[in-house]
């Protein structure tokens, strides 16, 4: 199947570019390119015009790893840029306001942040689009395909009408294997996700796999959190077995912070999980706006490592939704995967002791890290879009803003594939 030739303009869909930002300059390296999200519509008459202007320009940067200019073992001088992206489903605004009373009631407007989430995604001009709580698929499916990508969507199941979607461009990227995941079959709720086997239209021997997924949200739930993600790993890692080894990406919002045992379980490959408190797996309750950057925070959280163990009181049947049995405390993937952020050095105004983002989703009960871009090690990522200053971020008093559609920040990476014994094995495999 040949593969089309349309591409997306960086400059029409609402980005300004600029290489010589000097107030960025002592965050990050020279070469950095700096995008600011912009608006040309004209102020509701709800909202007024002091109230617009006073609000910070968004501002992104891309920021180089620091060996992304060193003779590196490539297998390929090919690139690939994914974004993760949760876009804030129209329904779960409407049903969610009280996160939002900060937000003037005019960016909540689906039509308004539609268009604004379709720029900033055709404005970075990314290859592969992961987007987690979307129920209005086809208002983008519209944009995008015009704009050269092809797309799939995956409905969560039960009641809920928001789903996971991807999207690639066409001219770049054919579309070999995929599955569909509905946790509801595996008893992990109603959460679904996607897996998708993506072969280069000019290097068919250049394949990956790329994972999509919207982990449950419930704070408390640790070990269906566990359960979602074990499973997802497990699909993805048979998936790439099956075409040849090949380098995996998993995209996604996973509802759990970069302090938690989520975290440590996804790049670490295991957790003893009964020696933790299943309620506060994710992190999540540590992340209030009022206490991001207090010491209670700090505070809250070594008291919450010391009294751990002493709630640690595990069913069986909870026991077997995280690691799959009830023989062992264990719960283990078969990835071996790495954060792309935490990879990829960024500035203390945006990044934790980690590397991880500060914060990737702010509204007036959150304001933390959840969304990741993971990956495999025959994969490196030769950089990534900063995100937002805390400081920054507090003076929107909440997303959606002027400039963002979601209340959440796109993650977006480019990765480059690494020469390994699995990919030469497989080059030769091809070339026979």
């Amino acid at each position: 199947m040949a593969c089309s030739t349309n591409s997306a303009s960086w400059l029409s869909h609402g980005f300004l570019i600029s290489t010589s930002n000097k107030s960025l300059s002592r965050l990050f390296k020279p070469t950095t390119t700096t995008f600011c999200c912009f608006n040309n519509s004209t102020p509701s008459s709800s909202l007024s015009k002091k109230a617009v202007s006073s609000e910070p320009e968004i501002c992104r940067s891309w920021v180089e790893a620091d060996d992304a200019h060193l003779v590196l073992p490539l297998l390929s001088q090919a690139r690939f840029k994914v974004v993760s992206y949760n876009i804030l489903g129209d329904k779960n605004a409407s049903k969610h306001k009280d996160l939002y009373l900060n937000v003037p009631s005019s960016y909540m407007n689906w039509g308004r942040r539609n268009k604004l989430i379709q720029d900033e995604l055709t404005g970075w001009d990314p290859d592969i689009i992961c987007l987690q709580e979307v129920d209005k698929y086809y208002d983008l499916s519209f944009s995008l395909e015009k704009a050269g990508y092809l797309g799939s969507y995956k409905r969560r199941t039960g009641d809920m009408v928001d789903g996971c979607a991807m999207f690639w461009k066409s001219d770049k990227f054919r579309l070999i294997d995929k599955e569909n995941i509905e946790f509801k079959q595996f008893g992990l709720r109603d959460n679904v996700a996607q897996l998708s086997v993506f072969e280069m239209c000019r290097d068919e021997s250049l394949r990956i796999v790329v994972g999509n997924i919207h982990v449950l949200f419930r704070p408390s739930r640790g070990e269906i959190k566990i359960g979602q993600i074990r499973l997802l790993s497990s699909k993805a890692h048979d998936l790439s077995k099956k075409w040849g080894n090949i380098p995996v990406v998993l995209a996604g919002d996973y509802n759990s912070t970069p302090q938690s045992e989520i975290y440590e379980f996804i790049s670490s490959s295991e957790l003893n999980v009964m020696l933790h408190d299943r309620r506060d797996l994710s992190g999540q309750k540590r992340c209030h706006p009022n206490d991001l950057l207090s010491a209670k925070r700090e505070k809250s959280y070594q008291i919450n490592l010391i009294d751990r163990s002493s709630k640690a009181c595990w069913t069986n049947e909870e026991l077997k939704v995280a690691t799959g049995t009830t023989d062992t405390h264990v719960a283990v993937h078969p990835l071996k995967l790495s954060s792309s952020y935490s990879t990829v050095q960024g500035s203390m105004a945006t990044r934790d002791s980690i590397g991880e983002p500060l914060a990737t989703s702010y509204h007036s009960k959150f304001l933390g890290t959840v969304d990741y871009l993971w990956h495999t090690s025959d994969l490196k990522p030769t950089r990534v879009m900063d995100t937002v200053p805390i400081d920054i971020l507090q003076k929107t008093r909440g997303l959606p803003s002027k400039n963002l559609g979601s209340d959440h920040l796109a993650l977006i990476s480019e990765f480059a594939f690494l020469r390994t014994p699995e990919s030469i094995s497989r080059n030769l495999s091809l070339e026979k």
